[in-house]
């Protein structure tokens, strides 16, 4: 890959992956309710599970929704359940401490996992495939998955730290309930640009 091409390619994968979607949504709640230590796993789940996404998605997955096109339409239609699903978890979350066992962060898997769902990494992975490897040759694949997995902790390190950083400011249980129902909302607004 030619110098100014990758350039390219690292300036794409940082902005795709700084700005707001699930992802990034998601972690920022977890900062806030469960610091940074608990999130790490949530984060090395994104960072793998993305990269793993774009490797299998460059050398043929793709291939199998091409085959069946209604597989488009089922996949944004689980996405959107999924996450539907998920912004009411998040809205509900008891406040750290209040719910034992039941409040947990994401593990490493379900995080890896969620990506294969999530409509902005599906969208983030196609266009960075189809610019920064267009011949799909397993090299220019394994550049740009190795990219995304570079920027991603990062990146995603910011949303976390500003979830801490507002767990100060959440001293009560109005104000933790206010601020997971601002999430879990942000949620469902970051489908709208993947599902329109």
């Amino acid at each position: 890959m030619a110098p100014d091409t990758f350039l390219a390619l690292l300036t794409f994968a940082i902005v795709a992956t700084v700005t707001p979607g699930p992802n990034n949504v998601m972690v920022m709640a977890s900062g806030a309710n469960f610091g940074l230590r608990r999130t790490l796993p949530h984060m090395l789940g994104i960072t793998f599970g993305f990269g793993a996404m774009i490797a299998l998605v460059g050398v043929g997955v793709m291939r199998a929704f091409d085959a069946w096109p209604p597989s488009y339409t089922v996949m944004q239609v689980l996405c959107a359940a999924y996450l539907l699903y998920l912004a009411y978890r998040i809205a509900t979350a008891p406040p750290p401490g209040a719910a034992g066992p039941r409040a947990r962060p994401f593990t490493a898997l379900q995080a890896a996992a969620f990506q294969w769902i999530n409509p902005k990494a599906w969208a983030m992975g196609l266009a960075a495939v189809t610019l920064y490897a267009p011949t799909r040759a397993a090299e220019s694949v394994l550049i740009v998955a190795g990219t995304f997995m570079l920027v991603a902790m990062p990146c995603i390190a910011i949303w976390v730290m500003a979830g801490q950083g507002l767990a100060r400011a959440l001293t009560s249980p109005f104000r933790r309930r206010l601020f997971n129902g601002l999430m879990a909302g942000g949620l469902i607004l970051s489908l709208a640009p993947a599902l329109i």
